[in-house]
């Protein structure tokens, strides 16, 4: 059974659908990217898959060992959320509460996963450090070992390298091709159209008739073909 099983999905709010009949499903150790264009839906979907929202319409079915709680998140961040007034440790270290535990403190275990973690990420020399007072690069990094934290399975990424300079990008997404080596499912938002056919095995592109493949298959769809072109040209007129 699929990992992650969305079917016949109708995502939105009460004042209405933004996306209709989506279907598609994640295998144990897929790389996902999830592509479109802006207000098509994809941080919505996102939300439901984490049970923020409930689909208007249709199902998600968790299988293969996944409970709906086990699911580490790192979401894109806000203004706010970038001047958090916590240290690394107690950032990082809150990713191991559980929805499903009912006592409100940290175990032993915990905070060896959690220490084990922020080495994983290279942010040990960090441990005490304001979250605030991290550059860009580094926030993101903690909040990825956070993510860890709650799991070892599968990782929803919105936007992981959202202004971040060209370096620390392409730092951060061989990270996260680390991960997904190690057997953690990935499931990936990006505007970076590239980057998602560089390094995922699949794309969800998310429209008014949404597209799942393989990367294979979206590079030669027309679809896939007049998105690349689209971001291509839209990049040339900023540069």
């Amino acid at each position: 059974m699929a990992q992650l099983l969305c079917d016949d999905l109708t995502l939105g709010y009460e004042n209405g659908a933004i996306l209709k009949g989506l279907s598609f499903s994640v295998e144990k150790g897929d790389f996902l990217a999830i592509v479109g264009e802006n207000g098509s839906g994809k941080t919505t979907l996102m939300r439901t898959i984490l049970g923020l929202l409930k689909p208007l319409k249709g199902e998600i079915v968790f299988g293969d060992g996944l409970r709906k709680f086990e699911v580490g998140y790192l979401p894109q961040q806000t203004v706010v959320q970038r001047d958090f007034p916590a240290s690394v440790w107690e950032v990082v270290l809150s990713g191991c509460l559980s929805k499903e535990r009912f006592f409100p403190f940290y175990t032993k275990a915990d905070k060896e996963r959690a220490a084990a973690n922020i080495e994983r990420m290279g942010m040990t020399p960090f441990l005490r450090r304001s979250y605030r007072e991290l550059s860009g690069g580094q926030q993101q990094r903690v909040l990825l070992a956070r993510a860890l934290c709650a799991t070892e399975k599968i990782l929803l990424l919105d936007e992981p390298v959202s202004g971040l300079d060209p370096v620390v990008t392409a730092e951060m997404y061989e990270i996260i091709d680390s991960l997904h080596r190690e057997g953690i499912t990935i499931i990936m938002i990006s505007h970076d159209i590239q980057a998602a056919v560089h390094y995922a095995d699949k794309i969800l592109h998310i429209g008014k008739t949404p597209f799942f493949g393989t990367v294979k298959e979206y590079l030669s769809s027309d679809k896939g073909r007049a998105f690349i072109h689209e971001q291509k040209a839209a990049k040339e007129v900023e540069e």
